[in-house]
């Protein structure tokens, strides 16, 4: 175990090393992130301020729904960049190099990259907008509520990570993912920056029970906010968001499992 440990450590050490050796470029990069992605927050905004609310949520409502999916995606960005990229890993033949060496395929992959900028600019938005809207949307932080936000960042986290898996497990048997990756993970995230109440029955099918990224920030921000649409859903789902993480990334690991007997190298 401690020299698990060390090796992580060298790992992490190694990677932020490498993503900050020039400060003033890494500070720009993440800066860059952190104002491409509020260009979306400031139209939703000033869409807002004209009609008031979307479906029964208010402006700040909207950005604290927005903060849990920024905030959980800075989080996981840290330890499941090397399973974003890992199209290009099997690709190029990278992969084979994680074969030879004698540590876990899957400790390698998450810990032998994190792209600090997307989390630092995902990660600093998130919280800036829970800042802005905690204290607005008649929360009583309590110790319960406190509880609960932790575990549900955790379980959302958990569930993004199972997808990052999922897909990156696909790359054994398709090479290439990305457009699958745009469709079932970016294009799921952008309809999560809203309540799923305001979409077709089908879209809400998908968003809970295919690509569950109703769990990474609409029913945690329902437990807390307790919005009349919840009404459409059962109650027991605002408690589910842990569950779900756990179990699907289960899920996702027998997948990688069983399927990395099946890795057969590009030959590049």
């Amino acid at each position: 175990m401690n020299d698990t440990l060390h090796v992580a450590g060298v790992y992490i050490k190694t990677v932020m090393k490498s993503w900050f050796q020039y400060k003033v470029d890494a500070v720009l990069r993440s800066l860059a992130v952190f104002l491409r992605e509020s260009t979306g927050i400031v139209v939703i905004y000033f869409t807002l301020l004209e009609f008031d609310n979307l479906n029964g949520w208010n402006m700040h409502e909207m950005l604290f729904l927005f903060s849990l999916l920024f905030l959980t995606y800075g989080i996981l960005i840290i330890f499941f960049t090397g399973l974003r990229d890992f199209s290009g890993t099997v690709r190029n033949g990278t992969f084979d190099r994680f074969i030879l060496r004698p540590r876990g395929l899957l400790f390698q992959l998450i810990l032998c990259d994190a792209d600090w900028f997307a989390a630092i600019g995902h990660g600093g938005l998130g919280i800036v907008l829970f800042v802005v809207s905690a204290g607005k949307v008649g929360i009583v932080w309590n110790a319960v509520n406190i509880i609960y936000y932790v575990f549900a960042v955790l379980g959302s986290t958990l569930i993004q990570g199972a997808i990052f898996l999922f897909l990156a497990t696909l790359n054994i048997y398709l090479i290439q993912t990305n457009s699958l990756k745009t469709l079932l993970y970016s294009n799921g995230r952008r309809f999560a920056g809203y309540p799923i109440s305001i979409f077709s029955k089908a879209i809400q099918i998908c968003m809970i029970y295919v690509v569950p990224f109703a769990f990474v920030n609409y029913f945690p921000a329902q437990f807390l906010l307790r919005k009349e649409d919840m009404s459409l859903y059962p109650e027991f789902y605002m408690y589910l968001t842990p569950v779900v993480g756990v179990i699907l990334y289960i899920l996702a690991y027998v997948f990688w499992r069983y399927s990395i007997r099946h890795y057969k190298s590009t030959g590049n």
